[in-house]
């Protein structure tokens, strides 16, 4: 009776897991550049004292879905996206580097290029600050050049270099702050490779429909597994009355 009970529950606590990460994904369908979390189930037997005769169900993240979200173009000059493969590099909120594909792109109160959650931009030596411009222009290779105040519309000023970087794929892990590192911890050098497409987002790859799919999914395995717990107690309490009864 016990079995019964521990699968059901486990499975029921696993499945809240699995929830909780579909409803992320659908959490962020409309934020630039997100990569939506994979998920999976898989059989881990319990092991302690004797045989492991206990097996619960583990909800696991494998990885990333590294596909692309598409190119809308917007028109906005601090608008940036990715051609292809490559990362932008930020400061994260601990100030270590780290890397995203969100190019929405802006200036914040103390001229720091930042993206649109508020993350500074990394440049050639570090994060990029922004002098007062009446234009702020970003060329397909990175380089941002401004008009400063006062100056003709051909005097455009040169100011630094988005920091961008093309590793391989299977050396990425996402953090749990959403921005990807390099599986060992090294920083990764700038690629000269690595395009933009200005005046254009890239947006989630999330599929809207097939994460509501799968919610509904898990609501249902969850009641499944509530109502074998139920199942499981009502035995139990069956057997008990027949113990008594003899």
């Amino acid at each position: 009776m016990d079995r019964m009970l521990y699968v059901a529950m486990s499975g029921a606590k696993e499945t809240l897991l699995a929830q909780s990460t579909n409803s992320n994904n659908l959490a962020n369908a409309s934020t630039p550049g997100f990569l939506a979390d994979l998920q999976q189930f898989r059989s881990m037997p319990v092991f302690g004292d004797g045989f492991p005769t206990r097996v619960y169900g583990m909800d696991e993240r494998p990885g990333i879905d590294f596909k692309h979200g598409a190119i809308v173009h917007t028109g906005r000059d601090l608008d940036v996206a990715i051609n292809g493969d490559g990362w932008f590099a930020v400061q994260a909120r601990d100030g270590s580097e780290a890397y995203t594909r969100r190019g929405d792109l802006k200036v914040d109160a103390n001229g720091l290029l930042t993206t649109g959650n508020g993350l500074p931009v990394i440049g050639n030596s570090g994060p990029i600050a922004i002098p007062p411009a009446e234009k702020i222009e970003i060329a397909s290779d990175g380089t941002i050049s401004i008009r400063p105040l006062g100056q003709g519309a051909g005097e455009l000023a040169e100011i630094d270099r988005i920091k961008m970087v093309g590793p391989a794929l299977d050396g990425m892990e996402k953090g749990e702050d959403g921005l990807m590192r390099q599986q060992d911890g090294q920083l990764l050098e700038a690629d000269a490779e690595v395009q933009l497409a200005t005046g254009s987002l890239e947006s989630s790859n999330v599929n809207i429909v097939d994460s509501m799919v799968d919610m509904i999914e898990f609501s249902r395995r969850f009641e499944m597994q509530v109502k074998m717990m139920k199942t499981a107690e009502q035995t139990d309490e069956s057997s008990a009355s027949i113990m008594r009864m003899s």
